[in-house]
């Protein structure tokens, strides 16, 4: 069957900036088992392979969500480009986590447009990176979600954040810039950003988002990535109640995906971690928990 795209749907989010929605699904009028995903730091919606991975879930059966955060610089005229970096500046995880929990209500009202094709007792959440974290600690709290999965998420928030000195000049300007290595451009963080996470550290505490999991977690990690340290994925492992772990050896932080992707083919190493990110949120939930409840070494 054909797969239905609805591209670019603009939804209201709690912080006055809408929030750009895609959905890729076989419009069959049947329940299916919803995916959300997640994009990462510097991420969009639309960045390389993300649309050919929303069309292979399709066409497993999925109704597949995926956004672009409201602050993640991008605008709905322009979501591919980072236009709106004032946007980016004041973006905060406290904002990604309400935009994420935006989307999933906005899905699960009855009068939903799309709602004869959603299984709502089967929501399972992905995500890349930094929309990993946001994630876990989402499905920590949101007791909706019942399939969590990670890729390449890291396990400190606030990991990298300056110290010291540094951090006290980023207060005294207000602002610090990142160069984005893909456009070159200079992207601001203003001070709000570290405030917002200190305010709210205990509620953005991964580490402890985790141990609160109460359903079964796929933990993906490339064994090359150079972004984030394979050494979180060990720890997630040990943290998660019910998880398994997949290591992709030789893979990056991108599972060998770039931007833009105009192949029709996934990567290989991308491709072999959505192979076996299918049967897990397949699986019956109980079947996962008796199968990795108990974080058996051989996972």
């Amino acid at each position: 069957m054909e797969i239905t795209r609805k591209k670019n749907i603009q939804i209201e989010g709690k912080h006055n900036k809408p929030i750009l929605c895609d959905l890729f699904f076989q419009d069959d009028q049947k329940p299916k088992p919803v995916v959300i995903f997640c994009h990462g730091y510097k991420g969009f919606k639309d960045w390389g392979a993300w649309d050919k991975m929303a069309e292979t879930f399709a066409e497993k059966g999925y109704f597949f969500v995926k956004f672009n955060f409201s602050h993640n610089g991008t605008t709905p005229e322009n979501p591919t480009e980072f236009l709106d970096i004032e946007a980016f500046g004041d973006n905060n995880y406290s904002i990604e986590l309400d935009d994420l929990q935006s989307v999933i209500d906005w899905l699960l009202v009855p009068d939903f447009p799309d709602a004869i094709q959603i299984d709502v007792s089967h929501i399972n959440l992905i995500g890349h990176s930094r929309g990993g974290a946001i994630a876990i600690i989402k499905a920590a709290n949101e007791k909706r979600i019942t399939r969590l999965v990670t890729f390449a998420a890291p396990t400190d928030l606030g990991a990298k954040f300056p110290t010291g000195k540094d951090l006290e000049k980023w207060e005294k300007k207000g602002v610090q810039y990142i160069v984005n290595t893909r456009t070159k451009q200079q992207l601001p963080h203003h001070y709000q950003f570290y405030k917002n996470y200190k305010e709210n550290k205990e509620r953005l505490n991964v580490k402890n988002a985790t141990k609160k999991l109460e359903i079964p977690h796929l933990i993906a990690h490339g064994s090359n990535d150079t972004t984030v340290s394979i050494s979180c994925s060990g720890e997630l492992f040990e943290w998660s109640p019910i998880s398994k772990l997949l290591l992709v050896e030789n893979a990056n932080h991108v599972f060998e995906a770039s931007h833009p992707w105009e192949k029709e083919d996934l990567p290989e190493k991308f491709q072999y971690l959505l192979n076996r990110t299918f049967p897990f949120i397949a699986a019956e939930v109980q079947d996962l928990i008796d199968e990795y409840g108990d974080n058996d070494d051989d996972n």
